[in-house]
């Protein structure tokens, strides 16, 4: 069972750095740093909306419309460090 919370504690920071990168380079984007035309930074950038959009899509119909700020990400942060914090607080108990 050890063995097993490990392996989604590892996958939970896997997914913890994919929502930090999408994050610092939609700011990246949004503040002309990184221009989408070049094919490298879009094939990274729809290959980051395309891994995480089913992760956000329902947490956006959750929240209400907030006008042009999208707090998906924000969410989906905090709802990885609820369910790594459980994992942990679990695993105590099967060791």
């Amino acid at each position: 069972m050890g063995s097993l919370i490990l392996v989604l504690l590892f996958i939970i920071k896997i997914v913890w750095w994919i929502v930090l990168a999408h994050v610092i380079m939609s700011w990246l984007i949004g503040f002309n740093v990184l221009n989408r035309n070049q094919p490298i930074v879009w094939n990274i950038w729809s290959g980051l909306n395309r891994v995480l959009e089913p992760i956000y899509g329902p947490i956006r119909r959750v929240l209400p419309d907030m006008g042009g700020l999208d707090l998906s990400p924000l969410v989906l942060i905090v709802i990885l460090y609820a369910l790594q914090t459980i994992l942990v607080r679990n695993a105590v108990f099967f060791y």
